[in-house]
């Protein structure tokens, strides 16, 4: 990443090699494309950025290398090309477990989408309440969709908690109720 940097004529202090895998790392799991986030691009740091982007993809593709972020998306890239993969995979995962589903981030959500696409056994578990990583690229929305994006869906909500007094739960309670965008819960 540095190589990329300096190759563009940029300031690594300015444009931190970490700081640059992060913003890339947000886009590659936001399934964004060198393009898309080109467009995007609101300012010469972003507009750098993309460009970044855009070589360290390059060198990617000439040393036939793939980051971790690059994983997900083949395999997203392949499941959605060929259908035939695509079914033997949803005939091999007739059932698809995710815990932390609260913290999925939209590449992962379209390889669960496509993997349990034909069977449509998800089983999902997850707390909105406890969405911590979205810093990593998670998108608690997903969650909060689930039932409109698996209609045929049972919720079965836990909402009986056997670790903490009714005191600590009240005042858990009391916090999670100011979360704007949450399923309606109330532990006990």
């Amino acid at each position: 990443m540095k190589e990329s940097i300096r190759e563009l004529g940029l300031d690594d202090k300015k444009f931190t090699p970490r700081g640059i895998l992060s913003m890339v790392s947000s886009w590659k799991n936001q399934m964004l494309q060198v393009s898309e986030v080109k467009q995007r691009a609101r300012n010469p740091f972003d507009q750098h950025c993309a460009e970044i982007y855009g070589l360290y993809q390059r060198k990617l593709a000439q040393n036939q290398a793939l980051d971790f972020d690059d994983i997900l998306l083949k395999a997203v890239e392949m499941l959605q090309r060929f259908p035939e993969i695509r079914e033997r995979y949803q005939e091999r995962l007739r059932y698809v477990l995710v815990d932390e589903y609260q913290d999925v981030n939209a590449v992962q959500y379209e390889l669960l989408r496509l993997l349990s696409g034909k069977h449509r056994n998800l089983c999902a578990v997850g707390d909105d309440d406890q969405s911590i990583y979205a810093f990593r690229g998670a998108d608690v929305s997903i969650l909060l969709r689930f039932e409109k994006d698996f209609a045929d869906s049972k919720v079965v909500k836990l909402e009986q908690n056997y670790r903490s007094t009714s005191v600590i739960l009240d005042a858990a309670n009391a916090v999670v109720a100011n979360n704007e965008a949450r399923q309606a819960k109330k532990l006990w």
